[in-house]
């Protein structure tokens, strides 16, 4: 019963990654430098590995039978995870302006406050 507890853990932290890298698709080239943070492309390396990463690590408990608690304490895990939390609590709000569609209000905006 445990072993699914920890697994559940480990899919998760997957779905975050990815979540974290398919939002990162969406920012602008220019809104990483523009709200001082590290360029897009290196957060597209640390997301793409974190992803590939969670993704392995939340698959191996049913395709090689591997305790999900020994997984869910390695290294590669934990860091990838950590990329993908800094990522959603750090950079994500602060290039969030900075968004072509800004979080999927669209239309015209007329005024300072969102469309008159």
């Amino acid at each position: 019963m445990l072993d699914y507890f920890f697994w559940l853990l480990l899919i998760i932290a997957f779905v975050m990654e990815a979540w974290a890298l398919i939002d990162s698709l969406t920012v602008p080239t220019g809104a990483f430098s523009a709200a001082s943070k590290q360029s897009k492309k290196l957060w597209m390396i640390i997301l793409i590995v974190a992803t590939v990463v969670g993704a392995a690590y939340a698959v191996a408990p049913a395709a090689l039978g591997a305790s999900p608690i020994a997984l869910l304490l390695g290294i590669l895990p934990v860091a990838a995870f950590i990329g993908a939390a800094v990522y959603l609590a750090d950079v994500r709000p602060a290039v969030g302006p900075y968004k072509k569609n800004n979080g999927g209000r669209g239309g015209s905006r007329s005024g300072p406050y969102g469309p008159w």
